[in-house]
């Protein structure tokens, strides 16, 4: 059995493709420019401002923008327009919203809808990653969607659990506040076991907090990050299982493809031209007979 080998176009080819993209998909390019003109205004804000981690972030927006259009070019998959749309707007609230124009700060929820969004996308992808080997010709192997649905799901979890080590990381190493703290007003612990027991002692209706002997003004107890980071793993399980469900009823019924779930999951360049692997092999199966 020989394995194709993988020809890199020509830039010239590269370069028609990415135009009868744009020509194909306007409503998606004018979302691009759109949203590449604001954070170039907010770059150029923030470089007046002399403010260049902000400089740096918006720099770093323009990068990652680019990413589905090269994905696609290079590696000959077709990402639908409706997770590009996702993928640019989930980076722009993030980033310029989140990040530099302080929305995790007025808006209590805002950090918990991406986190959210982020479990829901990084699904799609680790759905999209094992469906498209699956449906290669490259490879001779076939899964059932109950397992890929797992792998999506196990994926989209880990990437959540690097991105609070990451959080973590940052907050130890440059002294941020990436994992929120939270007030509360109870706490449980050993360490405040008067005889040292391995028994938790129970401290309730705390208002107020007293640190090197002055009073913080919380009306609590100042919790450092263990909340948040419950709260984002546990909205990145939600969006991770919605999407789970979603993506296995397009493996398991994908001769019915519904219009919302195939603007989500991308495929390769011209599938439609080639026959599922369920129907090869109850063709080969129909001629053994």
């Amino acid at each position: 059995m020989t394995e194709k080998k993988t020809v890199r176009k020509p830039r010239k080819i590269r370069h028609r493709e990415l135009v009868e993209h744009i020509r194909q998909h306007k409503g998606l390019f004018v979302l691009y420019m759109v949203l590449r003109a604001l954070v170039i205004l907010v770059l150029i804000a923030q470089l007046l401002d002399r403010n260049y981690e902000n400089v740096f972030l918006c720099a770093l927006t323009l990068m990652l923008f680019t990413i589905p259009s090269v994905v696609e070019i290079r590696m000959d998959i077709d990402i639908p327009v409706g997770m590009q749309a996702i993928i640019m707007l989930f980076i722009f609230a993030a980033e310029i919203l989140g990040e530099i124009n302080k929305y995790y700060l007025i808006f209590p929820y805002w950090d918990t809808m991406l986190h959210t969004l982020n479990g829901f996308l990084a699904a799609a992808i680790g759905l999209a990653l094992i469906d498209l080997l699956n449906r290669s010709q490259r490879f001779s192997f076939e899964l059932s969607p109950v397992f890929v649905v797992l792998v999506a799901f196990c994926f989209s979890m880990t990437i959540g659990v690097l991105w609070e080590f990451f959080e973590h990381f940052m907050d130890l190493s440059f002294g941020l506040d990436m994992q929120k703290d939270t007030v509360i007003h109870e706490i449980s612990s050993v360490m405040l076991n008067p005889a040292g027991a391995n028994r938790p002692e129970t401290i309730r209706n705390i208002t107020s907090t007293v640190v090197n002997g002055q009073e913080l003004g919380l009306g609590g107890y100042l919790d450092i990050g263990l909340f948040d980071t419950m709260a984002d793993l546990f909205v990145n399980f939600i969006g991770a299982v919605t999407f789970s469900v979603i993506g296995f009823g397009y493996l398991k019924y994908r001769g019915r493809r519904n219009r919302i779930v195939k603007e989500l999951i991308p495929t390769w360049k011209g599938e439609e031209e080639l026959p599922l692997p369920d129907q090869n092999l109850k063709g080969e199966s129909g001629n053994e007979k």
